[in-house]
């Protein structure tokens, strides 16, 4: 045995790299694209990000060359062509342009989608781009020549430049901006953090357009750069911010206006190494330039927008620093953490019984510490890994970001969209299974919300439509809020189809609640929406949603008033992994509640017990709180004879049950496994789990228990309401 991998095993490996790589770049491309979009509409330019779009593309054409993906790399190729004009000036970064950016990120999330399936991507519509790239590409206007005669520039400088570098001189020379000239001297040893630091300080006074080593003042330790930077601020409060004991400020002067203006560096400290000495070393290389260019746009740059939460500094910076793992190590770390959580319970144990007996009196107060020290230490490690599993939502929040522009487009409607808490991290899984019912809220909003700007108008609104997505974290769940300032939910035209299509009685439905008639719109096949089209309206949707959302051990719920707008809440777990639970037993069967849909529980008694339609209540607090027996939810028989039972008040979002249960067995970590065929079909139940000593336990789906015990109470109702 060699222990060599076989060859096989080593191409679906380097496949694996490549899909994990190539998706991360496509999600860096999008985020930029986005911002550029943003940047297109106030009428600013980026240079930056266009670089960043246009680096993004030129790895993705390399990597997808690498691994033969002929198609990505033509469409790669071509696409870098269009950004090449765009960064260099060639071409004007139009709306159209920009759609057809867009459609070849749309492109290439489908052709990965396609690789991932081992189906080969439609060729036509590869070669369909192609084709429109080449068409944009050869629609682009000459580039002004822009003259670089007001600054005395030396040749040396200008045949040392790029051509993306003198583009960009001549854009701010034209802008008008004022140039200056940093010459900084940095130790070798730091001139990373050192270079990136002023980098960073010097982005809000305008553009770098260039580094050159300096030919006076280097030795083996440390280096001395002359920056070109170009500003419409003036030199005082540049000097004032970048001036340090390793950098100095010179003002490159215009001709016939005079010398530049240069800021002696602070004196430094007693045996400060690497101070840049003033004089003569400032006629050096870029003292003979006496000029440099500035910001592409005519004003300063202006403030953050909500979308700018990536910024192009900290982009090769964060993904250097990103360590991919294989989802399914984590699972397998998780899985460990359970047995040792399972461990723990029965160390625990061990130790109560040997108090408790009165045995080995020394040695079980030193056996309590312990096992309180194994406690911290096994939740540290749990907590660990599932940092590792946290994922920002951000990942969602960018697609969604495309297809509210896609979709305002086509449906001709002018929409904001207007996105919060994007950093806010939960499980990996979760992420992946909430892109499909947000992508179904964002599409209804468009479609159902937002009006037109001219029905807008008329109702006294602004012409241009909002769509806010907020996500936050409250306690161990994550709050999602997507919310329109659209036409809103006529309630009475929801009451009256639900009415016609026999979801419930004329009865019922004057005795429900404002939240429970709103939630009517969960219902499968219900749509007030007169007519159907492409993007909604047939009544297919929301109860998947719901579903769905159910599925994740969450809830959904709805808001609105009409003309003013929508509001849907969604509250969900952190993560599905491994979570605190409330371990009892029903009809000696054991289960498990997740410790934080759990709000009390408390001993059941006779004289707490009403009966109203048939259905068991009891009052807590002056509220009346639904019961629900689970073993009669599950038909199981329960036990003969008085016994005393207990109440688990369980639930999310305001929405809570009673659950009856005889025994409570207490607290425990537990890890979530995926029950089989023929259980994952009952409703109620999340999975399972292995407790150790006390034995395997099915965990419960508090919220769509929650739901089904007041779907029961609503028919209930409507029956008793019958005549």
């Amino acid at each position: 045995m060699t222990g060599s991998e076989p060859p096989g095993a080593r191409t679906d490996r380097a496949l694996s790299e490549f899909f994990s790589e190539a998706q991360e770049i496509v999600e860096w491309l999008s985020r930029d694209l986005l911002l550029l979009d943003q940047c297109q509409k106030r009428g600013e330019q980026d240079p930056d990000l266009l670089n960043n779009v246009f680096r993004a593309v030129h790895t993705l054409k390399g990597l997808s060359g690498l691994f033969g993906v002929g198609r990505m790399t033509s469409l790669s190729h071509n696409l870098e062509n269009v950004l090449d004009d765009l960064r260099l000036g060639r071409m004007a970064l139009s709306a159209e342009v920009l759609d057809l950016l867009f459609d070849s990120v749309e492109l290439y999330n489908r052709m990965l989608g396609d690789l991932k399936a081992g189906v080969d991507a439609e060729g036509s519509e590869v070669e369909d781009l192609l084709v429109r790239l080449d068409r944009a590409a050869a629609k682009k206007p000459t580039g002004q020549n822009v003259t670089l005669g007001e600054y005395e520039l030396d040749a040396g400088l200008l045949a040392v430049l790029t051509e993306y570098e003198e583009h960009r001189l001549r854009t701010n020379v034209n802008g008008g901006c004022n140039l200056f000239r940093l010459c900084a001297h940095f130790e070798l040893s730091v001139i990373d953090t050192d270079l990136e630091a002023l980098k960073l300080a010097a982005k809000p006074f305008g553009e770098i357009i260039t580094f050159l080593p300096s030919s006076t003042g280097s030795t083996e330790d440390a280096i001395d750069l002359d920056i070109l930077l170009a500003s419409h601020r003036p030199f005082a409060e540049v000097a004032k911010a970048l001036s340090s004991d390793k950098v100095q400020v010179i003002e490159v002067p215009r001709k016939f206006v005079g010398r530049p203006t240069v800021l002696p560096a602070p004196p430094p400290a007693a045996g400060a190494p690497g101070t840049l000495p003033v004089g003569a070393e400032l006629s050096a290389p870029f003292g003979e330039i006496d000029s440099a260019p500035s910001f592409p746009s005519s004003a300063p740059p202006g403030p953050p927008t909500a979308l700018e939460h990536v910024s192009a500094p900290t982009t090769i910076r964060s993904v250097s620093q990103t360590v991919r793992v294989d989802i399914r190590k984590l699972d397998r770390l998780m899985n460990i953490v359970g047995e040792l959580s399972i461990f723990g319970n029965a160390f625990a144990r061990v130790g109560e019984r040997i108090r408790a007996a009165g045995l080995l009196k020394e040695l079980g107060p030193e056996l309590h510490r312990m096992n309180r020290g194994f406690d911290r230490q096994l939740s540290d490690l749990q907590e660990g890994i599932l940092e590792v599993r946290m994922v920002p939502l951000g990942q969602v929040f960018d697609k969604l970001a495309r297809i509210v522009r896609q979709i305002s487009r086509e449906e001709a409607k002018e929409i904001r969209f207007v996105v919060s808490g994007s950093d806010t991290e939960v499980d990996k899984l979760i992420v992946e299974e909430l892109s499909d019912p947000l992508m179904h809220l964002i599409r209804n909003a468009i479609d159902h919300g937002i009006e037109h700007s001219a029905e807008r108008q008329a109702a006294g609104k602004p012409a241009v439509g909002t769509i806010a997505l907020n996500a936050y974290q409250k306690g161990s769940h994550v709050v999602l809020e997507v919310e329109d300032d659209g036409r809103g939910i006529d309630e009475e035209e929801l009451l009256r189809t639900a009415i016609d299509r026999g979801f419930i009685t004329v009865e019922s439905g004057r005795e429900l609640s404002r939240r429970d008639l709103l939630g009517l719109v969960f219902l499968p096949g219900l749509s007030t929406k007169r007519t159907a089209d492409e993007l909604s309206g047939r009544g297919v949707g929301m109860d998947v949603v719901k579903t769905n959302i159910s599925r994740l051990g969450g809830v959904i719920d709805v808001q609105s008033e009409v003309g003013i707008g929508t509001k849907l809440t969604i509250t969900l777990p952190i993560t599905l992994a491994i979570i605190s639970a409330l371990v009892v037993e029903v009809a000696d069967r054991t289960f498990a509640l997740a410790l934080s849909t759990v709000q009390e529980a408390l001993p059941l008694r006779a004289d707490q017990l009403r009966t109203i339609e048939g259905r068991e209540v009891i009052s807590l607090r002056g509220a009346t709180l639904p019961l629900c027996r689970l073993g009669q939810l599950f038909g199981w028989e329960e036990q003969a004879g008085p016994r005393t039972e207990y109440i688990v008040v369980a639930g999310m979002a305001g929405r809570r049950v009673g659950f009856v249960v005889d025994r409570l067995i207490g607290q425990q970590d537990i890890v979530i496994k995926a029950l089989g065929r023929s259980l994952s079909a009952i409703r109620g139940l999340a999975g399972a789990t292995d407790l150790g000593a006390d034995g395997l336990a099915l965990v419960l789906d508090v919220p769509s228990l929650v739901e089904e015990v007041l779907a029961l109470e609503l028919r209930t109702s409507e029956i008793g309401a019958r005549p």
